[in-house]
């Protein structure tokens, strides 16, 4: 076994976690510690951090629950976070050494989510390689709905269509620094009407959110005559704009309201990024596809990219131990 040390994150690791993260070319401001915390009291935390002597050279977010740890249950994707100059075979060595120090405190499962593509800041599939490895097993595959903006944007005639029906009914897009609106007004009634659910985020946490990372979480809401009647939230990374919630009033679908919002956001507000991410349209662990929601994605010109979640035998670490030839 490769000398490394493997500890449970303390809150005195808080400015050294932080400080990795923002160095790390597979991270986003999701695993800093503040949004980690916002929902601490729903889960018990069980995030590791790697030294090798006293140098930091890897992080996972990560919670236990029972005899399990998960990649972090309150994030969106997850995975083991490394620096660019990280080596494959150090990858490998680090996975190897989590999995044994997993499996000696009576953790037998592993169930690890990714990282998307669109989120590394330079190529981070090292740890894909390490999980093939270990013969872990990919037990949900999710399918988020992207745009290369890089690339020349298609639209379908339908999209172009709500456009024009939009600017006809000159309809007003504001950023918003509060979300009271939003949640009240548009987003709560719809998941409540929808899918019988609330949004993952309260109004208080979401408030605190943009407080901690105001660079970071953008509110758009469109209004016809002064009253709102669509928006959406958006989470901003330095490669991708995502969206975290969409969704207008479904009284007034002939507005055009949304085809209006994302033409401006595509094209103009985050036309710098590289991706624009309208995340899933999957159900049941990925195994369901809303059809409707994909296909009104796709008519903004997204394509997919896959985001994967693994199930991995803690016991496997000794699969890791003679690979190099």
């Amino acid at each position: 076994m490769a000398k490394f040390i493997i500890k449970k994150y303390d809150q005195k690791d808080y400015s050294v976690w932080n400080d990795f993260v923002a160095q790390a070319k597979n991270a986003t401001f999701l695993f800093h510690r503040d949004f980690m915390e916002y929902h601490k009291d729903s889960f018990e935390d069980f995030s590791l951090l790697v030294f090798e002597d006293k140098k930091l050279l890897a992080i996972l977010p990560a919670n236990k629950k029972e005899n399990a740890l998960h990649s972090h249950q309150g994030l969106t994707y997850g995975g083991l976070v490394y620096k660019e100059q990280t080596k494959q075979k150090v990858v490998i060595d680090i996975f190897r050494e989590v999995l044994f120090f997993l499996n000696k405190n009576n953790l037998d499962k592993l169930y690890f989510k990714t990282l998307p593509s669109i989120y590394h800041l330079k190529p981070a599939e090292e740890i894909l390689y390490s999980l093939f490895l270990a013969e872990a097993k990919l037990v949900r595959r999710d399918s988020l709905s992207v745009i290369d903006l890089q690339q020349e944007k298609t639209i379908s005639k339908i999209r172009k269509r709500g456009l024009k029906k939009a600017i006809s009914n000159e309809l007003i897009i504001k950023e918003e620094n509060q979300f009271e609106l939003f949640w009240s007004k548009i987003l709560i009634p719809n998941l409540e009407k929808t899918h019988h659910a609330a949004p993952v985020h309260s109004i208080d946490e979401i408030n605190r959110l943009k407080s901690l990372f105001s660079e970071n979480i953008h509110q758009f809401n469109i209004y016809k005559n002064d009253e709102i009647v669509g928006g959406t939230t958006i989470f901003e990374t330095k490669n991708v704009a995502h969206c975290q919630y969409i969704s207008k009033d479904p009284d007034k679908e002939d507005l055009g309201s949304l085809d209006y919002l994302f033409h401006y956001l595509i094209n103009e507000r985050f036309a710098e990024k590289r991706f624009f991410d309208f995340g899933i349209s999957n159900e049941n662990q990925g195994k369901n596809l809303n059809e409707g929601l994909t296909y009104w994605k796709e008519s903004f010109g997204s394509s997919t990219i896959v985001h994967d979640f693994y199930e991995v035998d803690t016991a496997n670490y000794t699969k890791l131990e003679s690979i190099l030839i």
